[in-house]
């Protein structure tokens, strides 16, 4: 297992990335997968916007991208997470930084074990998903 994270011309750095690298492997324990190679590449909003023009051909920008190379149920892929976007959403939904990059981080994590979001019942499951494990988080480290 090989979780890994990147920063592309960004000047944010995620602080305690071994617990977090921790947590998202135990997240795909509890879905039942095993954790393969996995990367989070965080970028700024110019780059996620040309990713989602490229590969998904939406002309907007976005939080989280997820590119899924899954074999069998081992689960490989690259989480692209826009920190532009993720800063603006804290503020928006009045959440701590820290709270909405974990949050976007599992929400790509479980987008690669076969969750969607297409629909709206399929968002409030992933919805209700998300949550779960930030508070699984939360206890595991007594806060954010």
């Amino acid at each position: 297992m090989a979780i890994k994270i990147y920063y592309r011309d960004v000047k944010f750095r995620l602080g305690k990335t071994k617990d977090i690298k921790q947590w998202i492997g135990e997240v795909i324990r509890a879905e039942g997968k095993k954790p393969g190679d996995l990367s989070f590449i965080f970028v700024g909003d110019s780059e996620i916007l040309e990713i989602n023009k490229e590969f998904l051909e939406h002309d907007y920008y976005t939080d989280v991208i997820a590119f899924d190379y899954h074999n069998g149920d081992i689960i490989n892929g690259e989480i692209y997470l826009s920190i532009d976007t993720i800063r603006k959403n804290a503020i928006r939904y009045t959440k701590r930084l820290k709270e909405e990059i974990l949050r976007v981080m599992v929400h790509g994590t479980l987008h690669l074990t076969g969750y969607s979001d297409d629909e709206q019942i399929q968002k409030s499951i992933m919805r209700q998903k998300e949550d779960q494990y930030l508070a699984d988080y939360k206890k595991m480290k007594n806060g954010f």
